[in-house]
């Protein structure tokens, strides 16, 4: 049975994890798991809980304890569940939880790149994308609109930061990802052994040698890897020279571009249809 705890001092260091610990932090104040994720939401939790992340601490409202917030201390078992009225929860957390509820649980231990790409026929590929809200954004894009998984460059924001995780509405645990590591290294590795694996790579990028987005060969490739890059500045150059593919998607009325997690929805749209 869940020990249910009043806070009484929003001070107390048992609550540093919700609070007052960097997202860097969190990542390495476990291993090998590598840390600590924070999950916002009965929605987000119970599809971080149905993936097998372990529960470490529950935070909610006085008025959470019964209902969504009832089954969700009855699936976390004998873990604390802290609880106090909105003024001390805002004092804690610096911001009303809008969601209700916080988890803190342990880093789930990733697949290797292999096993994301074995029997995927769509994939999408985050190179050094650093907002949060894109990332989550992305995959939810990715779960809402059927690719097969994600690659995530070391560059890129942590797909189980705080926001990331709230963004995706919880797909980033229903979608299979991993990052891009020491055996395979992207940009020259990862896609030698994309190619290996049968992928097509198609770079998103503002050039002007492009193939249209609609294009039939692309529906026709078995095999697709959606490769994304990082705000701003976009694909590295290296990249888009080694992909097969680079396609722009068509702006008007004096656009430069899309969001590219606005873009990152059109492409996976466009180029799921098999």
């Amino acid at each position: 049975m869940a020990h249910v705890i009043e806070i009484t001092d929003w001070r107390a260091p048992e609550l540093d994890l919700f609070a007052r610990l960097t997202e860097g932090q969190l990542r390495s104040r476990r291993e090998p798991e590598k840390g600590i994720f924070i999950a916002e939401s009965a929605k987000v939790i119970g599809h971080a809980l149905d993936s097998g992340c372990q529960p470490i601490a529950l935070l909610m409202g006085h008025k959470h304890l019964e209902g969504a917030g009832r089954a969700l201390i009855e699936r976390c078992g004998e873990v604390p569940v802290y609880t106090a009225d909105d003024q001390i929860l805002t004092a804690l957390t610096g911001y009303h939880l809008t969601r209700g509820m916080l988890c803190a649980m342990g880093r789930p231990v990733l697949p290797r790149v292999e096993k994301v790409c074995a029997g995927a026929r769509r994939i999408a590929v985050l190179e050094g994308i650093v907002d949060a809200t894109n990332v989550g954004a992305i995959f939810r894009s990715a779960a809402a609109l059927d690719l097969d998984g994600v690659l995530v460059t070391p560059t890129c924001c942590d797909p189980l930061h705080r926001r990331a995780v709230r963004v995706s509405m919880g797909t980033v645990f229903q979608i299979p990802w991993t990052y891009f590591d020491k055996q395979i290294t992207w940009p020259m590795e990862g896609q030698a052994f994309l190619k290996e694996q049968g992928f097509q790579t198609v770079a998103m990028a503002l050039r002007d040698d492009t193939v249209n987005i609609d294009d039939p060969g692309l529906h026709k490739e078995e095999k697709l890897a959606i490769v994304l890059g990082t705000e701003g500045e976009g694909l590295t150059s290296q990249t888009i020279a080694s992909c097969d593919y680079t396609v722009k998607i068509p702006m008007s009325h004096g656009v430069d571009s899309l969001n590219v997690a606005a873009a990152s929805a059109v492409a996976f749209w466009e180029l799921g249809k098999i």
